[in-house]
């Protein structure tokens, strides 16, 4: 690792302009409903110039926020990941991660997620970090157990999506059960 932002297989970067094309795509996808939370009317391509370009715009830190997954190899857009709902009182925060589908298992997700974990656990000293996944997301719910993720509840029937209305599962993971399995970052 080169940087607290840089893995082996991909870089975690601020949202570029450029980017909304990447964006698009993600959206194109929520026939894939493992990854949306909503479906929409399709967008325009100018309404996703705007939108990635006001993100672009964003300074960069605070308690929520996304970066762009950037593959190394190919240096392209590979997804993004989000923090949000910080409390910082109690020391927890959500995070989310959308995945291009032409990226998915060359192990992008585990090192993305990786690196915004060590992030908010290592410098923004927070205690958990909580997800909340569809209880068909096979993938999601299967890379959130690799990393350490415990299930901590289920809510029945919970989200309306799709055509019907669907399980969401809780998952939690705290800072000394990630760090039991890992290094923490040295200045060395």
């Amino acid at each position: 690792m080169t940087d607290m932002w840089t893995g082996e297989k991909v870089r975690l970067r601020g949202v570029e302009p450029e980017d909304w094309q990447g964006f698009r795509d993600l959206a194109r996808h929520t026939v894939d409903v493992r990854n949306a939370d909503v479906v929409e009317p399709p967008r325009s391509e100018e309404s996703f110039r705007i939108w990635t370009a006001e993100r672009a715009g964003r300074p960069p830190g605070g308690d929520a926020f996304r970066l762009v997954i950037e593959a190394l190899n190919e240096r392209t857009f590979a997804g993004s990941v989000t923090v949000g709902e910080t409390d910082r009182r109690a020391g927890r925060f959500r995070t989310g991660i959308e995945v291009d589908p032409g990226s998915r298992r060359k192990g992008y997700a585990v090192e993305a997620m990786e690196l915004t974990l060590t992030y908010m656990f290592a410098e923004q000293r927070l205690n958990k970090c909580e997800v909340e996944i569809y209880a068909f997301n096979d993938a999601s719910l299967a890379l959130c157990r690799k990393l350490g993720f415990v299930e901590e509840g289920r809510l029945r029937q919970h989200e309306f999506f799709a055509g019907d209305y669907h399980d969401v599962v809780l998952m939690g993971l705290t800072a000394s059960e990630y760090w039991a399995t890992r290094r923490p970052p040295s200045v060395r």
